[in-house]
């Protein structure tokens, strides 16, 4: 399907969208033009809407530093984190025009695993997707394999970091989430979901499908023609798609350490935007999880 073409309509939207960043000084004010359309897009051009997205991305992101802090994609731990993680967005659409996005392990070894950095790694190759690709898609479809997932794995996510996390991802990332799949289902995968259950919005765990290892029940909602060699399609290999944004990451260094185009100073919020209140309420120094 072809890229989507911004429309006049879109170019004045961008321009009011623009008008309104001015008078928000707590705001940064060098937002590239794409991220702004792609505000716009995802809520279907409501500018209000669009407002309070910009707002809520940016607030949360400065409230939660261990995710959106200190992203450097050339310093050792992140290259490290390359190496462990393959989180590739696939090129090609499905016939629904939804972008792919693959997650797994590449090194299985739980003593390398590292929850908050996998989660800022997810989140650098995400933010460079979306200045990189200028068109934009229907929906967003993230395809999670579990194989090589252990319990050992699973002890190392904290708790305050993960609602961090789900509340960025279901309010203020975006993009148009469709269906969630995730793969190679572990036998603790009731653990996994009790985790998740206190977080997740009904909406979005009405979106999850669930599959066997070894099963085939991928290919009911998404074609092998859109998948990689891996996964038993013909898009090219997860390897060289991996290299390739790896290196689309490191080239935009200086976007990821450009504090201006990032931080909230909310003490220059003004009086009447209360986005800035607290939206953490979970309190308190969790360590790991213990799992019986």
């Amino acid at each position: 399907m072809p890229a989507q073409e911004f429309s006049e309509n879109s170019k004045e939207d961008l321009e009011k969208i623009k008008e309104w960043l001015a008078k928000q000084p707590h705001l940064p004010q060098n937002i590239d033009d794409v991220l702004l359309l792609r505000f716009l897009h995802t809520l279907n051009y409501s500018l209000e809407q669009t407002k309070h997205l910009i707002d809520l991305f940016f607030t949360i992101r400065s409230q939660a530093p261990e995710i959106f802090g200190n992203r450097d994609p050339e310093d050792v731990a992140t290259k490290e984190n390359f190496k462990i993680l393959d989180i590739v967005p696939l090129p090609i659409p499905t016939k629904e025009n939804y972008k792919l996005f693959i997650y797994r392990l590449a090194d299985p070894d739980p003593d390398k695993y590292n929850f908050v950095a996998s989660l800022r790694t997810f989140f650098m190759i995400a933010d460079t997707r979306m200045i990189f690709e200028k068109q934009f898609h229907n929906g967003e479809v993230p395809i999670f394999d579990m194989e090589g997932f252990s319990l050992r794995h699973l002890t190392k996510v904290t708790l305050p970091v993960l609602k961090k996390y789900m509340l960025y991802t279901q309010e203020a990332h975006p993009v148009k989430l469709k269906q969630i799949h995730i793969l190679n289902i572990p036998p603790f995968l009731d653990r996994c979901l009790a985790l998740l259950k206190p977080f997740m919005k009904s909406e979005v765990a009405s979106m999850l499908h669930f599959h066997l290892p070894n099963s085939e029940t991928l290919y009911d909602y998404i074609s092998k023609d859109v998948l990689p060699v891996e996964y038993g399609g013909n898009v090219g290999k997860l390897s060289e798609m991996k290299n390739d944004w790896v290196q689309k990451v490191i080239s935009k260094r200086d976007y990821f350490t450009d504090q201006s185009k990032w931080k909230v100073d909310e003490s220059k919020r003004p009086p009447q935007n209360q986005n800035g209140k607290q939206l953490f309420g979970m309190q308190g120094s969790f360590r790991s999880l213990t799992i019986d």
